[in-house]
């Protein structure tokens, strides 16, 4: 999974520095949506009118960030959403 989400990363930068595009603090590029790794806090870019690629779901309704720092971005930290689609705190990492 983090091997995933490394690649797409990647090729997000790739994409920026290649186009020349800045996005300024945008969780997306131009075209793009965000979408959110279900169990985790990772999360990707998908080109508009595209479905999330297998084990990302969309974020709620409203509660998409849209640029990094943001209100959304800050509460998706600690949160995440399950295979039903509910919204879960994400485990502590350190098991406290």
């Amino acid at each position: 999974m983090r091997a995933c989400l490394a690649l797409a990363l990647a090729s997000v930068i790739i994409m920026l520095l290649a186009t020349g595009c800045s996005t300024e603090g945008a969780s997306c590029g131009g075209g793009q949506y965000p979408v959110l790794a279900v169990g985790s806090t990772g999360s990707v870019c998908v080109t508009n009118g595209e479905e999330p690629p297998k084990g990302y779901a969309r974020y709620p309704a409203g509660k998409a960030p849209e640029h990094v720092g943001d209100k959304w971005d800050k509460y998706w930290e600690t949160r995440t959403i399950d295979e039903n689609g509910k919204i879960i705190k994400v485990p502590d990492p350190s098991g406290q």
